[in-house]
């Protein structure tokens, strides 16, 4: 059983943002969100990451689960969430939803990758919800 602390979440954390600086290398900037996805879960899964797309986390208002779902853009290794972006500009509400995903979805870490610049470690934003070490 793979223990998942905080030094299996920085080794898959560094194989996820190599594929996506492949990915932006090879396409570069300016493209839709949705062709960055599918690429990215190729390119994901040649490196030997499980990834999901696309996947719904049910919405629970006061306990109740609604008839609604929020959408994660990706989830790899069933334990980080990615949301992608192809925006000009990443706004603290781009931040916010992906916190709110982590939240309720009782994941610990997320990544924002922006495709739409230059260089793309200047799109990443990572995100922590609690603590990677802890069960």
């Amino acid at each position: 059983m793979v223990v998942k602390n905080e030094s299996w979440y920085n080794s898959i954390t560094e194989r996820i943002i190599k594929a996506a600086i492949d990915v932006h290398k090879e396409l570069g900037p300016g493209l839709m969100e949705s062709v960055y996805e599918v690429c990215l879960k190729k390119q994901l899964a040649d490196e030997g990451l499980f990834v999901k797309t696309q996947v719904l986390l049910p919405v629970i208002f006061k306990g109740v689960q609604l008839n609604k779902d929020f959408v994660l853009d990706m989830l790899v290794e069933e334990e980080i969430i990615l949301e992608l972006k192809s925006l000009e500009v990443i706004l603290p509400v781009h931040e916010a939803q992906l916190v709110t995903y982590l939240k309720l979805s009782g994941k610990k870490l997320g990544l924002l990758i922006n495709f739409n610049v230059v260089l793309l470690k200047d799109g990443i934003r990572r995100r922590i919800n609690g603590n990677l070490n802890s069960v």
